[in-house]
């Protein structure tokens, strides 16, 4: 965790394990991360309309080496990593064989190891998928979380700040257009569907571009040392708190938060940045292929505006979203935003109007339309 005073971590107010290091994380000596610093509401301000430095050092880190790293990950994910170059990053799933989302992971590679970060709770799961696929494949999976620190540049600002670090001409993200129902193959690019810039650290590590900022990925050792300068130069820290509220208002959905074990990837807007619609087989691709040939998912990803609010609290993660005392959907997560108020991403069925008198256990919510 980032050291400083004022910090009130997550591991104090949120009994739930999703923002908890692993088990084995935690016994290799890596802690809790800050959920804020005291004033949470601030913090989301600076995110939105500036920058700040949001300690995320509970993400798991697996580094896979291997002269057959990328072709291996190609088969094995719902990415194109074939063409995969150096210092680009990009986004994968792991997929159920019927297609439901098993892991999500963004993916930065140097030219010698392929990274890949994913949720706290689920690198166990997938380095152990990893290794039962390796079969007499030259690769090398292992989880380093241990040994390396996630931390997030958050705001307009964030490629800014880098300036600090050393690294400046991060290039904004690569998105290809996803193509309408029944396009001709070949229509795609043989490409990732998203490619994010990657640039060395001068410490070690990484910087890479995304939607909300720049992830730098630095060794543990060198933590300290990058967070000095990043707040010498002007840089305030931000809790996790902020950053879950910008991410939600931006309707990023989290694997294993706000999803469930029959979400599919065209449910939760994961097609256009962690999914390719035209490359080879790999588990899950037939229903991937199905849903989006017809256009029909059965159930879509919504923005939720939750009103008369009773308590500071909000409505934990699976609360059932009723439509005239009938369950349509489930919320995800929810966060107080500064400008937005009680908000919620929830996923909920295809057919439920825009317009629906939505209940969220006993507060009203609205979707929005945006």
């Amino acid at each position: 965790m980032i050291d400083i005073a004022g910090a009130v971590t997550a591991e104090a107010i949120d009994e739930e394990t999703r923002e908890q290091p692993e088990p084995a994380h935690r016994a290799a000596g890596v802690g809790p991360v800050a959920a804020h610093y005291g004033d949470p509401m601030r913090e989301q301000r600076l995110l939105a309309t500036g920058v700040g430095l949001v300690d995320r050092s509970h993400r798991g880190v697996i580094a896979v080496p291997g002269e057959e790293r990328m072709t291996w990950l190609h088969t094995l994910t719902s990415q194109h990593l074939a063409a995969l170059r150096p210092w680009q990053g990009t986004e994968l799933l792991v997929l159920s064989p019927h297609g439901h989302v098993e892991q999500h992971a963004l993916v930065a590679e140097d030219g010698e190891t392929t990274w890949l970060d994913t949720e706290p709770g689920m690198t166990g799961g997938l380095l152990s998928y990893l290794e039962k696929m390796r079969f007499f494949s030259k690769v090398d999976p292992r989880d380093v979380t241990a040994d390396h620190a996630l931390l997030s540049l958050v705001g307009p600002e964030a490629t800014g700040a880098l300036d600090t670090l050393g690294v400046t001409g991060l290039a904004a993200p690569d998105v290809v257009a996803v193509p309408g129902p029944k396009f001709r193959s070949g229509e795609l690019p043989s490409r990732p569907s998203v490619v994010y810039d990657v640039k060395p650290l001068p410490v070690g590590g990484w910087a890479r571009r995304v939607a909300l900022g720049v992830d730098l990925l630095v060794p543990r050792a060198a933590m300290t040392q990058v967070v000095d300068e990043l707040r010498g130069a002007g840089v305030p820290v931000a809790g996790l708190w902020a950053y879950e509220a910008v991410r939600v208002a931006a309707r990023q959905a989290r694997a294993g938060v706000d999803t469930d074990h029959r979400t599919i990837p065209a449910e939760v807007g994961l097609i256009g940045s962690a999914v390719h619609l035209d490359k080879g087989c790999y588990r899950g691709q037939e229903t991937v292929a199905r849903v989006h040939n017809l256009g029909k998912p059965p159930r879509r990803l919504v923005l939720l505006h939750l009103d008369g609010v009773t308590t500071d609290q909000p409505p934990a993660a699976g609360t059932p979203v009723t439509l005239d005392g009938r369950a349509v959907g489930f919320v995800g997560t929810a966060v107080h935003h500064f400008e937005l108020g009680q908000i919620a991403l929830a996923v909920v069925k295809r057919n439920v109007a825009e317009d629906a008198r939505l209940m969220v256990g006993e507060t009203a919510a609205a979707i929005d339309p945006a």
